[in-house]
């Protein structure tokens, strides 16, 4: 009787045998090489070379540069339309301004929301419109702007939808009216959160107290819009001031905190205000710093006014544009080709 390799059955067990002694060996022999080759990389008898850093990839020019445009300078683009339904864009105002003249920009003129409650002024075939900027546009590069459609309307016709503009920041704009503030649903006394409107320039910098003494605590600019005090401002009421990139400087009075409601002032950023409230005065104008962060949205009703005061101090020195860079290469280990 054979099992089908050559010979008796008996006889197999002990012809496969052989073979698989030989395996075992080469098999301890083999990782005793590897055991041996290693300790020797480990203690120095030969460099161990790593994979070349991978090289830098250079950001694009549209996010190099955060900033919004600046006021005086005539910029060239180009223009289209779109519709925010009402709303008031990533800029979180409750609704589109009421005349619906509004703009979005591009991330690199939009800066973490440093160019919201801004103007600009914008001249196209057909003529000339102001707009607020209320809105991120995410896809467009620096110089695209998405107008709302009536204001596309006023500088050329719709049919076109695409078209060049030249454009620039308004400084002091007409104002729509007195500040407002909205305190943001969730915030409390250890985390506050504040939305200011009605400025006219774009905001440099929004400072909080609790009361009316004690030191000023800064607020941090939001991309979405929101001034926030991570660790809260206490439970109220508030002195918040404002000042805005050209030097105007407002204090108001009396904020409570009230989540989601819109607190009408009576006082205006600068210009005219009302008998019993002092105006604030213009200085040399600073540059916003765009703050980072993420993006929601918030809705709002108007509630009773509250008193305000305005003082006419004067702005910091401008701060600079924040820039990205790429990292240098790492050096290649010794002994790596």
């Amino acid at each position: 009787m054979t099992d089908g390799i050559d010979g008796p059955a008996g006889h197999s067990s002990t012809r496969r045998s052989a073979p698989r002694r030989w395996l075992v060996g080469g098999a301890v022999a083999t990782l005793a090489t590897v055991v041996g080759l290693s300790l020797a990389l480990r203690s120095g008898a030969a460099p161990a070379c790593a994979a070349p850093p991978r090289p830098a990839v250079a950001l694009p020019a549209a996010v190099a540069q955060l900033a919004p445009p600046a006021a005086g300078t005539r910029h060239e683009g180009k223009a289209t339309f779109y519709d925010s339904k009402g709303a008031g864009g990533n800029c979180s105002y409750p609704a589109a301004p009421a005349d619906r003249r509004y703009v979005a920009l591009g991330p690199a003129e939009y800066a973490d929301g440093a160019a919201c409650g801004g103007y600009l002024e914008v001249t196209g075939p057909k003529g000339t419109v102001r707009v607020m900027v209320m809105d991120q546009c995410p896809e467009c590069e620096p110089g695209h702007l998405d107008l709302s459609r009536e204001a596309f309307a006023r500088i050329a016709d719709p049919v076109r939808g695409i078209v060049d503009v030249s454009y620039r920041l308004v400084a002091d704009p007409p104002l729509s009216g007195p500040l407002t503030f909205r305190i943001k649903e969730g915030a409390s006394q250890w985390w506050f959160a504040v939305l200011v409107a009605g400025h006219g320039n774009p905001l440099r910098s929004v400072e909080v107290r609790q009361g009316s003494s004690g030191p000023w605590r800064a607020a941090a600019r939001e991309s979405y819009n929101y001034w926030l005090i991570e660790s809260g401002a206490g439970p109220g009421p508030y002195q918040i001031r404002v000042t805005d990139t050209r030097g105007h400087r407002a204090t108001a009075t009396g904020i409570r905190m009230a989540p989601g409601k819109v607190q009408r002032s009576s006082v205006r950023m600068y210009g005219d205000s009302p008998a019993g409230s002092a105006t604030a005065t213009r200085t040399p104008a600073a540059r916003a710093k765009p703050s980072p962060s993420a993006s929601t949205r918030a809705s709002a009703r108007p509630t009773p006014s509250v008193a305000m005061t305005a003082d006419a101090t004067a702005s910091a020195a401008p701060t600079g544009v924040e820039a990205f860079a790429p990292a240098p290469l790492a050096a290649p280990s010794p002994g790596c080709d």
